[in-house]
């Protein structure tokens, strides 16, 4: 019998009720009350299996963010990774199997901040910074169906054709300026998650100068506009028992990459799938996509399958699986005033 917990976790990782009282409706669609969906909730965020409830911003709307990693010599991991996790711009940093062994995410208000981060990270820690901006987005979710598949539905999801989405492709802008001053004071308030109390907008409301009504309208606009990816539970994939992380690179003529992408995205098992600018020529590759499983073999199944499906077993490939998380949060885009 599914628990309330794995319900919560599994039905509302995204559709979260843009509502008043959202968790007074999510707790209607649970059988349970209001108080003890925000009792769990702040129970799973104080344990780490949820980062927040909030939104995820599809990169370089809000602000400018880029992928980067570096090569750090032996016995020297730590010192840096310490380092690169203080900058608050850095919300994600991974130790990777690979030569290129420290891999992270620096997202800012615009270009220029970003840079300025690259360029302090280097003098810092003596070593070159990859930056690795996004070129084409053919799927950005990161949501996790928790759920373990039996064997035939494993089977019919191998089998099936993939429903391919449509890729969007990312200029490297400047940064929010389009963004109006409103707008603005509502990512930096939103961009950590949503409080976890009965009426969260209007709680977001009283720190913005809007009204209830427009924070929900906001981020329903911004939602429809593909601005915001979903809205839900963010979950911490290790914490829930998906153990396995794999990276997955492929370098693909830049004339076929935009078709293969968007096949490899409409996969069920990939959680992210996009282009990348290459670095020349230390990293030739521009297809990146993530798999998550709860043990190497399955993720390396599931890899073999997309392979085959996708056409990309002639395409030069790594493979990098995460050894340890150093840090995971939300995009800081804009800095609190």
């Amino acid at each position: 019998m599914e628990s309330l917990e794995f319900r919560l976790l599994n039905e509302f990782q995204r559709d979260f009720p843009l509502v008043s009282q959202p968790f007074k409706a999510m707790a209607e669609k649970l059988g349970t009350d209001e108080n003890a969906v925000l009792d769990l909730l702040a129970g799973l965020q104080e344990e780490g299996k949820i980062s927040r409830v909030g939104v995820v911003f599809r990169p370089n709307c809000v602000g400018a963010s880029t992928l980067a990693a570096m090569a750090v010599g032996s016995g020297h991991m730590e010192e840096v990774a310490d380092l690169v996790s203080s900058y608050r711009e850095v919300n994600h940093n991974y130790e990777r199997d690979n030569r290129f062994n420290l891999w992270f995410v620096i997202a800012a208000a615009d270009w220029e901040k970003v840079w300025n981060v690259i360029e302090g990270i280097e003098r810092r820690s003596g070593y070159t910074v990859m930056p690795l901006p996004l070129v084409e987005d053919y799927h950005i979710d990161l949501g996790f169906d928790l759920t373990e598949p039996d064997e035939d539905r494993w089977y019919r999801l191998r089998h099936a054709e993939p429903r391919l989405r449509s890729a969007v492709r990312l200029p490297l802008s400047s940064g929010p300026r389009w963004l109006a001053p409103s707008e603005a004071v509502l990512v930096t308030a939103i961009q950590q998650g949503f409080p976890l109390v009965p009426r969260p907008f209007a709680e977001i409301a009283l720190h913005t100068g809007l009204s209830e009504a427009q924070v929900i309208a906001q981020i329903k606009s911004w939602s429809a506009d593909d601005v915001v990816k979903r809205v839900g539970v963010i979950v911490r994939h290790r914490e829930l028992g998906f153990l396995a992380n794999a990276m997955v690179v492929w370098d693909v003529p830049d004339s076929q990459v935009t078709p293969i992408g968007a096949r490899v995205a409409a996969l069920p098992y990939v959680t992210l799938c996009y282009r990348r600018r290459r670095f020349l020529p230390d990293w030739p590759y521009n297809l990146y996509c993530m798999i998550h499983g709860r043990d190497r073999d399955s993720v390396l199944e599931r890899i073999d399958d997309l392979e085959q499906r996708c056409g990309l077993r002639s395409h030069p490939n790594v493979i990098l699986f995460s050894r340890r998380r150093f840090k995971q949060n939300g995009a800081r885009y804009l800095a609190a005033v």
